[in-house]
């Protein structure tokens, strides 16, 4: 018995990790992007816009977040002015040689 999520993972080869609860300093990233979600798109949009479903409110949801990670860059430690998504394709590219050299080596 598996969830869907679990076998999401297991298809595409993520590896699936968790963070200490109340620990900033595993989960301070977490935390930063869920105060940047609620200052730059709630508060933004529930001040211009009357949301009569939650398709609606998922819908504008997705539009900020498709910005957010395909188009805006970031600046700070892990982006250095490169968009989240560019920051992720070449994370996960040095993973892949990593872990290729470390098979290698085995």
């Amino acid at each position: 018995e598996r969830h869907d999520y679990q076998l999401f993972l297991a298809i595409n080869d993520i590896d699936h990790t968790r963070t200490k609860a109340y620990s900033p300093q595993t989960n301070g990233i977490c935390e930063r992007f869920h105060q940047t979600v609620l200052n730059e798109f709630y508060r933004v949009v529930f001040r211009k816009k009357l949301y009569r479903d939650l398709e609606t409110l998922q819908t504008d949801l997705d539009e900020y977040m498709e910005e957010y990670n395909i188009r805006r860059t970031h600046q700070g430690k892990r982006c250095k002015g490169r968009t989240p998504m560019e920051t992720f394709i070449e994370g996960k590219q040095l993973y892949n040689e990593k872990n290729l050299e470390h098979k290698m080596a085995a």
